[in-house]
Parts: C-alpha cells; structure tokens; sequence
C-alpha cells in the first residue's frame, strides 16, 4: 500500500509539473459574448470522459481496483476560450463488483487546476477465451468552476486482450455535456456531444500494480492520458 500511495503521489506531481493554467481562471479571462463554448465544452467533455477506462477486464468480488491518472486534451482551433495548447485534470477512480448484479460500480473525481468533478458509473464485463476481455459502461460526473457548472454523461465499450505482461486495449466512447455559465455576463449554456476513439496499454511491473497510457482521437481534437493503479 506505501508503494501505492508513493506511485499515486508521483503521478499528480507530474500533473503539477506540466504548470497547466487555472482552468477557472482561464476561462473567466477569456470569456465573452464570442467565445465558443460549445467547443469548450466538447473539449471539456473528452477530458473527464478520458477517465472512462483502461482495460476492458473488471474486478471481481470482493477485489477493487484503484488509480490515479492525468488527463490532457489538446484544445480544438475552435476553441477560443482556453489559452493552453492543451487542459489537464487528474482523477482518483475506485471500482469494485455488486456480486448480486454482476455489475461494476465506479466512483471517481478531481480537484485540481480550479476545476471539480464527482461522478461515478457502472459497468458490464465479459471475457473470450480467457484471454480477451470486454467491458461496456455509462457514467455521469457533476463538475463545476467558480464561473461555470457542467453535468456530463458517457457511454463506453472497450476490449483489452492479455500479451504476457501486456494488455493492449481499444475502445470507443460518446460524451455529452451541459456546460451553463454562472456570476458572468452573458449568461449562456450549451449542450454538445462527440464522440472519441481510444488506443492504450497495460503494463503490470509487479504483481497488483499497472501502469497504462493511451492516445484519444475525436472530431475535433485528441487527448492523452497516463495513470497508475492497484488491482485486487
């Protein structure tokens, strides 16, 4: 568990390390009356559905997987609102199995760089030939700034399959977000989804912990994600 907690620690210095913008503060300086937001809130809306998964193999009862990971999305040309090439968020995310149901229940969330989430989800999985792992899950995060407040949903399906040490997953998700302006002039909300493919890697350097990376592509932009974690 020390070990764990030190990888943990690790992975959100390195989000301080990337000295990403206050992301509240971003946008209450360059909001206005011509910005996109709808762009913004596509962007914003990948970012948090990054969190979505890692592998498509769930945990078993009573096992628990828990993680940390640092997303990035590289801000879409439309996007005349953040000023950094891209916008990072860590998220916390714990994940264990209703035995009744055979249903994954996930919690996860973020306080970092003036942006806040809390959501949480469930997921279906299912296995081929011991080797191949399939997973489909629907999540809703309430998020929110000081200037703006942001309810998100998203549906995911991904396969992972086992290589030795290695699991290689690909996977396919939809987000759609409501993004409504507050204490600003004017007033305005948006609703917008999009949807975004996802290549990444396990790595598991000892038995229990695993590291994962992946690259996201959507309509608009892509993202990145790095993330370390404990499974049982």
């Amino acid at each position: 568990m020390k070990k764990l907690i030190a990888l943990l620690v690790g992975v959100f210095c390195l989000a301080g390390a990337a000295h990403a913008s206050n992301i509240a503060d971003d946008f209450r300086a360059h909001y206005s009356a011509a910005s996109d937001l709808a762009a913004y809130n596509k962007d914003l809306n990948s970012l948090i559905g990054l969190a979505d998964f890692h592998t498509g193999k769930g945990t078993s009862f009573p096992g628990f997987d828990i993680g940390a990971s640092l997303n990035a999305v590289k801000t879409s040309s439309d996007n005349n609102i953040f000023s950094d090439d891209y916008m990072y968020v860590g998220f916390i995310t714990a994940e264990t199995k209703i035995p009744v149901l055979n249903l994954g229940v996930v919690l996860r969330g973020t306080d970092m760089n003036g942006f806040k989430s809390l959501g949480g989800g469930l997921k279906y999985n299912f296995g081929l030939f011991d080797t191949i792992h399939l997973s489909l899950a629907g999540f809703y995060d309430r998020g929110s700034t000081d200037w703006y407040t942001t309810d998100h949903y998203s549906l995911s399906a991904v396969a992972s399959m086992n290589v030795l040490f290695l699991t290689p997953y690909v996977g396919v998700g939809y987000d759609y977000g409501k993004l409504e302006t507050k204490d600003l002039l004017p007033s305005r909300s948006t609703s917008d989804g999009d949807i975004r493919y996802t290549a990444g890697v396990n790595l598991k350097p000892f038995p229990f912990v695993y590291v994962f990376a992946a690259y996201t592509k959507t309509a608009s932009s892509h993202g990145l994600q790095g993330g370390v974690g404990l499974n049982f």
